[in-house]
């Protein structure tokens, strides 16, 4: 299933906003919380000072009436529950409206600093908080500890007010990025539907190199783009010249065919008629070649199939080619030997190639060397490097690899009956195989050519 970048864009950006809007929200319920606590908190200690500063020492004893503004302190329109308890110093209870749940910790705290806390009392969640209060400058030094709560209905409605005015403006937020990511999105990708509606406006035969203006990024993919274009328009050129060569190989042989067969059939001397039947038979065996040369070549060219390697004894498929060819009449009047290592040779390859890529060079040296020539098909080690090879001791010209491989070049020759298509198959199969294929002329006289499996890794 295709992708969409869209889609993967939208994904990736409701991945992260939830991530990011789930620790947003997390610390917007912590700073809620702790605001809440601190507004009330105040509240609490100015109701603390405010019970402090109303205890009065008659006849060196605390007394204390809670003033009326001291629970106004605490009075909010959440209608919160507020207790109060005053301890003398040796733990009695002065006054109270209820006895708060005060452990042994919190007495030995406020003895130091203030305290808030939260605690329950009577299954309700309150605040706490007590102040230790001295009697400095009067005629006792007993400190007076005053202790006051409230339940904190009220402090998480605040929080919970607070939390919804953050969610309110995370809402806006997200929604308002998510409508700059749409328009951005779309910017972003104008340089692809740019590209893309150069691509379709195109007509099927043009490969001319696009020119369209897209960021620095698109640009390697654009010069791609053209690269491939130009292969595509180099390898359409060469299909073209190639099936135009074709064309006129296997038109000249077909047209001699039909001239033969109608002057036999104009004929009426049997002899006439047997000497057109040899010459259609050898132009047959000719064409028939052709066609099955230009066959190999598609193939080669167009057609990679994992299942065809195989892993090969190259040295049975070296021997088994030159015997034969050795029974063929063509070989009659050469002497066709070969040489291999002490060991066989086995690596992975394409049998069929190779085997295709020795009969054309052996078909080359009996075509194109007068009889009585050595020919020598060769196979070793040099170096590490598997080097397979066919020489040959007949007069050769200086090998102009750039002019021999093309196919229907025939070396530059006219006086041969080949297709010009052997060097130019035995090149498909050397790219094939990550091969080299070099060509060298001998001393005093001969070709030699090779192919050096580079990229072979013997056992």
């Amino acid at each position: 299933m295709a992708q969409s970048l869209k889609r993967n864009l939208a994904l990736w950006w409701c991945v992260i906003m939830l991530c990011l809007g789930g620790l947003l929200l997390v610390e917007a319920w912590t700073s809620a919380k702790r605001s809440a606590d601190q507004a009330l908190d105040g509240q609490l200690e100015a109701a603390s000072l405010t019970i402090a500063e109303a205890i009065q020492w008659p006849d060196g004893r605390p007394m204390i009436e809670v003033p009326a503004s001291a629970l106004q302190v605490l009075a909010t329109h959440w209608q919160e529950r507020v207790f109060y308890q005053l301890i003398g110093a040796h733990g009695e209870v002065i006054t109270s409206n209820a006895f708060l749940p005060l452990t042994d910790q919190l007495k030995r705290d406020v003895s130091h600093e203030p305290v808030f806390t939260n605690a329950h009392y009577k299954g309700v969640s309150i605040r706490l908080h007590g102040r230790e209060v001295n009697s400095a400058g009067w005629e006792t030094q007993e400190p007076v500890t005053v202790w006051v709560a409230h339940t904190t209905r009220g402090r998480d409605a605040l929080a919970q007010t607070l939390i919804e005015g953050t969610l309110t403006r995370l809402g806006m937020t997200m929604l308002i990025t998510g409508l700059i990511l749409v328009f951005v999105m779309r910017a972003w990708l104008m340089p692809i539907r740019r590209l893309r509606h150069a691509l379709r406006k195109r007509e099927f035969e043009e490969h001319s190199a696009l020119h369209v203006d897209v960021p620095s990024e698109l640009r390697e993919l654009t010069d791609t783009l053209n690269h491939l274009l130009e292969r595509q328009d180099q390898h359409r050129d060469a299909l073209l010249r190639f099936i135009a060569d074709a064309s006129h190989q296997l038109r000249t042989p077909l047209a001699g065919l039909q001239n033969t067969s109608e002057l036999a059939l104009s004929s009426q001397d049997p002899e006439r008629w047997r000497e057109a039947l040899n010459t259609i038979c050898q132009a047959s065996g000719r064409t028939s070649r052709l066609a099955s040369q230009l066959l190999n070549l598609a193939r080669l060219r167009h057609q990679l199939t994992a299942e065809d390697w195989v892993r090969i004894n190259l040295s049975a498929l070296v021997r088994d080619t030159v015997l034969e060819w050795a029974d063929r009449q063509q070989a009659r009047g050469h002497d066709l030997g070969v040489e291999l290592p002490e060991e066989d040779l086995w690596f992975e390859a394409e049998a069929w190639s190779l085997h295709e890529l020795l009969s054309n060079l052996i078909d080359n040296a009996l075509r194109y060397t007068p009889s009585g020539t050595l020919i020598t098909v060769g196979l070793a080690v040099v170096d590490g490097i598997p080097e397979l090879w066919v020489e040959d001791n007949g007069p050769c010209t200086e090998p102009d690899p750039q002019q021999w491989l093309v196919p229907f070049a025939r070396g530059g020759r006219q006086d041969t009956e080949g297709s010009g298509l052997g060097l130019a198959i035995v090149s498909s199969i050397a790219e094939r195989h990550h091969a080299e294929l070099l060509l060298t002329s001998l001393d005093p006289q001969g070709l030699k050519v090779r192919l050096r499996f580079v990229r072979v890794e013997l056992p």
